[in-house]
């Protein structure tokens, strides 16, 4: 934060992970001048459709509140029992205890309940603003001794009564509040520019499923004569395919109910429902292994290279089920229940056409209307295959429209990874900022809304550049969008 001025003068704070602080500032106890300190601890209050929102720790997020995260209610007649620890001020601090430890947020409406794994701060105004408080804990050396002292073998939490072991930074009053406005204009101005980039990524995400569905419904001719193919979803295809069931080009195999007794610690990794995400392989979500032996075993569940899975269940109205994916991956696994590998009649189909069929917003439309119940969908063998989709009848035409969709689609996904570098830059600058402020690395007592921050005379050139090499990744991220869209 060489950018910014530093304090004239600074002194040992004794608390290792604060470090120097400025000289006028001090040290406390965490509880020390605490208005109030309420832990939400106890029965799970009864849940409602509609109400007083309820808030759960969901629902606490990188310094905010955010309403959409979880959406529960309690009803009117249960509040005063709920909130009979006390009510929520604006202002005062939502901690998060576990699941997940140290989010933190103010409260900006007061028609609200609070739900367990949440404490509620109140600074005394003498001494302790609420805002500033907030940005203390949300900084990386607050969240150090936070993990400090907390516990728990799957999920970290930690107690109200451990907070007294923990320390607080105390400027003077009226810096804390400048502190806290600083960082609300900073922030803003950050988390906008990160909001723009989740957009064009969305965008982007959005024109490459377009890009998919297109080529394999009309494929790359603009000028071939088109037939109705009877089906809503693929609406005219190409004069000359064949409108036919999946089943027809492949068939499919389901996983194998292994029993949590059988689970290791290293062997042959099972794939999981959780490991078919968002269309892509993902080995580091809760990988679950099993001996080596069951693989002779169970050969028939074995899975490779270029093998096609999908995962089967997931639940109603989301798009969390459906997802495909191609091993292309060296290592040998094994197959569990709710996870379907498909076979492809490789004289019919070409496996890389088929896998980006199963991507194409035609058949999971077709697919997504299929499963009945009233929480959770369970696709069944029948339902993968029984998909309506249109095929070449030449494999060449199939290999053509899967090599373009390869080319294509790598323009996106670069696009789509410079707009997350982007983000993960500003999201380190902003939790970088934040820290820098709250514990007195860089002197913010003469920043207005109108003047921004002064700048010292001496501005470090590594940060420029820094900065420099940011803007020119977004402007990048938009022209490659531009691009790949047209």
């Amino acid at each position: 934060m060489n950018k910014y001025q530093a304090y004239p003068e600074y002194k040992d704070s004794g608390v290792e992970w604060f470090g120097s602080i400025p000289k006028h500032w001090n040290v406390a106890g965490f509880k020390k001048y605490l208005a109030s300190i309420v832990d939400y601890r106890g029965k799970t209050p009864n849940k409602t459709d509609d109400g007083i929102l309820l808030v759960t720790a969901r629902n606490i997020k990188k310094g905010k509140l955010e309403y959409s995260f979880s959406k529960e209610y309690i009803s009117p007649q249960d509040y005063a029992d709920v909130m009979s620890r006390g009510t929520p001020n604006i202002g005062d601090v939502l901690f998060t205890t576990e699941a997940p430890l140290g989010e933190v947020a103010n409260v900006d409406m007061t028609n609200i309940a609070l739900a367990q794994r949440i404490i509620k701060f109140s600074g005394n105004k003498k001494f302790l603003d609420n805002y500033y408080l907030k940005y203390l804990i949300m900084s990386e050396e607050f969240q150090q001794s936070l993990n400090l002292y907390s516990s728990g073998s799957t999920a970290q939490g930690i107690k109200a009564e451990r907070f007294v072991y923990l320390r607080k930074l105390l400027p003077p009053l009226n810096e804390q509040t400048q502190i806290a406005a600083f960082l609300d204009h900073e922030t803003a101005k950050i988390d906008t520019l990160i909001e723009k980039q989740q957009q064009l990524i969305e965008l982007l995400k959005e024109k490459r499923q377009a890009v998919i569905s297109h080529a394999v419904t009309k494929g790359l001719n603009p000028n071939a004569p088109m037939k109705d193919s009877g089906v809503e979803w693929l609406g005219e295809v190409p004069e000359h395919w064949d409108i036919t069931k999946l089943k027809y080009y492949s068939s499919i195999q389901g996983g194998y109910a292994f029993s949590s007794t059988s689970f290791t610690e290293e062997g042959i990794q099972i794939l999981r429902i959780g490991n078919v995400y968002q269309n892509r392989l993902a080995l580091e979500r809760q990988p679950t292994f099993v001996n080596k032996n069951l693989l002779q075993e169970l050969p028939e569940f074995k899975v490779q290279r270029n093998d096609i899975l999908m995962s089967l269940t997931g639940t109603l109205g989301k798009r969390d089920y459906g997802f495909a994916v191609k091993i292309e991956h060296d290592n040998i696994f094994l197959l569990n229940q709710r996870v379907a590998k498909l076979q492809p009649f490789t004289e019919k189909i070409d496996s890389d056409f088929l896998i980006y069929i199963l991507w194409s917003e035609s058949y999971l439309t077709q697919l997504y209307s299929l499963p009945s119940g009233t929480k959770q969908a369970n696709l069944a063998n029948s339902d993968v295959l029984g998909v309506t989709i249109a095929v070449p009848p030449s494999k060449e035409e199939q290999k053509k429209i899967a090599e373009y969709l390869n080319q294509k689609l790598k323009s996106f996904d670069v696009t789509i990874e410079k707009a997350n570098s982007a983000i993960n830059l500003m999201q380190e600058r902003r939790t970088a900022l934040i820290s820098a402020a709250v514990t007195g690395k860089i002197d913010v007592r003469h920043f207005t809304l109108k003047d921004g921050i002064a700048p010292t005379t001496s501005i470090d050139t590594n940060e420029v550049a820094q900065e420099a090499a940011q803007d020119a990744a977004q402007e990048a991220a938009q022209e490659a969008a531009q691009e790949a869209m047209a």
